[in-house]
């Protein structure tokens, strides 16, 4: 096992989640874990286009404030989001207040309550096969984006959904589970 897995705890994790007590919470409890249902897909799709351009730390230490701010990431609710909402949401201190980001989230849910099938199962279509990839042996390997990423962020597009280009999906399918990049000597590798 490379040294650099081991953490501070004595638990064998990816490198990454050893650098912050709250990437190893992530990490061990989330981070890879397949998840499901449209809600938390579109949380997490939200929170990925938050974090471009930022630490992803930011964005988990900011997360239940964001779920306040945008009623639960609710696509149904956000879509109805007006002038209003924008004006609350970048007054929000707790929040990242980025005008781009934060009408993304509002376009990508009126796209997500548009689609002619529910966005979680629009999603997971992209998931390849679990044995059709090797695992990686460290980070360096672990790819920013795929063929899968990228025909996902080009069907989104279509769709009418914003900032959720290639690296930004395959974020988003590391995180849910669609693709598994946890490295070897991780205790979740499986």
């Amino acid at each position: 096992m490379s040294p650099e897995l081991l953490g501070p705890d004595g638990v064998a994790r990816c490198a990454w989640g050893n650098t912050a007590p709250d990437y190893a919470t992530y990490h061990d409890e989330e981070w890879g874990v397949p998840l499901r249902g449209e809600t938390a897909l579109f949380e997490r799709l939200t929170l990925e286009a938050f974090q471009s351009g930022l630490s992803w730390l930011t964005i988990l230490r900011k997360r239940e404030h964001f779920r306040r701010a945008f009623a639960g990431f609710d696509p149904a609710r956000i879509a109805e989001f007006g002038d209003a909402d924008v004006a609350r949401l970048l007054a929000d201190a707790t929040i990242v207040r980025n005008r781009a980001k934060i009408l993304a989230t509002i376009r990508n849910a009126r796209a997500a309550t548009a689609l002619d099938r529910p966005l979680d199962e629009l999603l997971w279509s992209f998931a390849p096969p679990p044995d059709s990839r090797t695992r990686p042996r460290t980070m360096a390997d672990v790819p920013a984006t795929t063929p899968e990423s990228t025909a996902m962020a080009r069907t989104l597009k279509r769709q009418g959904f914003a900032f959720v280009g290639p690296t930004t999906c395959h974020a988003l399918m590391q995180a849910t589970g669609m693709v598994d990049d946890h490295v070897r000597g991780c205790f979740r590798a499986l």
